[in-house]
């Protein structure tokens, strides 16, 4: 199992939200290619990025920041927001970003992802992020009916390379993740699973860890890893089975 660091981006800015809220953020940084490179200097393979505009708008706002972060890391980049159809996806590709998240086009037209993962074999991750088990569309602004693990299995043959399943009341809160609906949206589809939203310490990853029989790859971490109850390293060795 891998960890990967997310930075999200607002207003050009590295900031962290409490459970999606746009008006509830903390500003950790005002260079997110700095943090993005301290995050691989500490052993991060992965960057996780999130347009945190764009996913309000529809479209990317947060390009220029994100041209900073490909220039300045020298690990892949996947990057979620705003990610609406094949032009934005192709855009990116071409800027170097290596994976591209759909989250609420999955549901409103979920033949893109189909289109997307037929042009870019191995590069589109389906994010599916939950609130009490239903599908958070819009930024997390709109709940829908669609239950997650139903979401996840429509994608079982699309050739996927992951799905990014984020509980949203844990997201920023570093009360825990939830093992328990991980493990079920790994359970319902053959697809590699990360987890996302609420680590909170080494713990979380040790519990993680026992959900990879299930398919469960990697954990996406943000706030623990800016506040320091985290430690990139140690989790990085837990995540590996060496601590």
């Amino acid at each position: 199992m891998i960890v990967i660091p997310a930075v999200d981006i607002k207003n050009g800015k590295c900031v962290r939200l409490e459970q999606g809220r746009m008006d509830a953020e903390t500003v950790f940084s005002d260079d997110p290619a700095a943090m993005a490179a301290r995050w691989v200097e500490e052993g991060a393979t992965l960057i996780h990025l999130v347009d945190l505009d764009g996913a309000v708008a529809k479209t990317p706002r947060n390009l220029p920041a994100v041209r900073r972060i490909l220039r300045r890391v020298a690990v892949p980049v996947q990057l979620g927001g705003g990610v609406r159809d094949l032009e934005t996806i192709r855009r990116y590709m071409d800027e170097g970003v290596q994976k591209i998240v759909i989250g609420t086009e999955a549901v409103r037209n979920p033949r893109l992802v189909d289109e997307a993962c037929r042009l870019f074999p191995g590069c589109i991750v389906v994010g599916i992020d939950a609130r009490h088990g239903m599908v958070a569309i819009e930024g997390w602004t709109e709940v829908t009916q669609t239950p997650a693990a139903e979401l996840a299995s429509r994608f079982e043959s699309s050739g996927v390379a992951a799905i990014n399943f984020t509980d949203i009341a844990r997201d920023g809160m570093e009360t825990g993740p939830n093992i328990e609906a991980t493990r079920q949206i790994a359970e319902a589809v053959a697809i590699p699973v990360v987890a996302s939203g609420g680590v909170s310490g080494l713990e979380d990853i040790r519990r993680l860890r026992q959900l990879e029989p299930w398919g469960v790859v990697g954990v996406i971490t943000g706030k623990a890893l800016y506040t320091g109850r985290l430690s990139l390293r140690e989790a990085l060795a837990v995540a590996a089975g060496q601590a």
